[in-house]
């Protein structure tokens, strides 16, 4: 039996491990095959280890295992001309672009009198600049191919304030933005853009060694409600955010354009 997405091409920005590398799998697992890309070097101010070149050659081995192609690559969203490198020569090796997960970010908790000038532009300049490259880059293909999907992962912070994220909740919620205005835009080509929403999840970002979280609550024990999920759990795993990104990327989707779909487990009804 086919796969959900056989014999489409799926272009994945921060593949090298967690919600990017699940993505690459899960859409694999289903037929596609996969451009990915991940900066593969430590990001300074944020408070976890980032993605080294092991952790991009083990999505590369997980996908192979497959039996699909992958083509990866180190390059960082913010330098646009890198990113199109990687993804033009994706694109020619592979043929064609059906599918864009914009799904590379970064996340620094700090209060909003400890987000320093180049927390703020670091923040910003990746979630919400480099997802702006990744979906104006990838258009052009999408439209060759006559349509696709585009999945840009937002947060549960793209729908809601959450404290101590004030430069992470600002790109969150223009990567709605960016959504709107690219489905509004691209539909005349058959091109769907819809935003995911997770809560927690289970990855290097998710679960910080030492979570900066603990200290700032302390002071200010009124803002903990406001992280917890409805459902009785803390996080949710990748896979559970890659089952979304499938959904949305697959034709049982095809007429689901400009939504968010939330996978937070209930963190946005608080």
């Amino acid at each position: 039996m086919a796969g959900r997405v056989e014999g489409k091409v799926a272009f994945v920005t921060g593949a090298a491990r967690g919600q990017g590398r699940s993505h690459a799998v899960r859409l694999a697992e289903e037929g596609a095959d996969i451009i990915a890309v991940d900066l593969v070097e430590q990001m300074p101010n944020v408070q976890y280890p980032s993605a080294t070149q092991a952790d991009l050659d083990e999505t590369v081995r997980q996908v192979e295992a497959l039996d699909r192609r992958i083509i990866a690559s180190k390059a960082d969203i913010r330098d646009r001309a890198a990113l199109k490198t990687a993804l033009d020569a994706g694109v020619a090796e592979l043929g064609h672009l059906d599918i864009v997960v914009a799904n590379a970010g970064i996340c620094v908790i700090a209060g909003w009198d400890e987000t320093t000038e180049d927390i703020w532009n670091q923040t910003i300049d990746t979630n919400l600049t480099g997802t702006w490259n990744t979906v104006s880059l990838a258009a052009p293909h999408l439209i060759a191919a006559g349509g696709g999907s585009m999945i840009l992962t937002s947060s549960a912070a793209g729908i809601k304030g959450l404290p101590f994220l004030s430069a992470y909740v600002a790109a969150k919620h223009g990567v709605v933005g960016l959504m709107r205005a690219f489905a509004t835009e691209l539909s005349e080509y058959n091109i769907r853009v819809n935003t995911l929403h997770p809560t927690g999840v289970d990855t290097p970002m998710g679960d910080m060694a030492d979570n900066p979280f603990g200290p700032l609550l302390e002071r200010h024990p009124k803002l903990g409600g406001m992280l917890v999920n409805l459902l009785p759990i803390e996080v949710t795993q990748p896979r559970d955010q890659s089952n979304a990104v499938l959904f949305l990327a697959s034709d049982e989707a095809r007429y689901i354009t400009s939504t968010e779909l939330t996978v937070d487990a209930g963190n946005t009804q608080y």
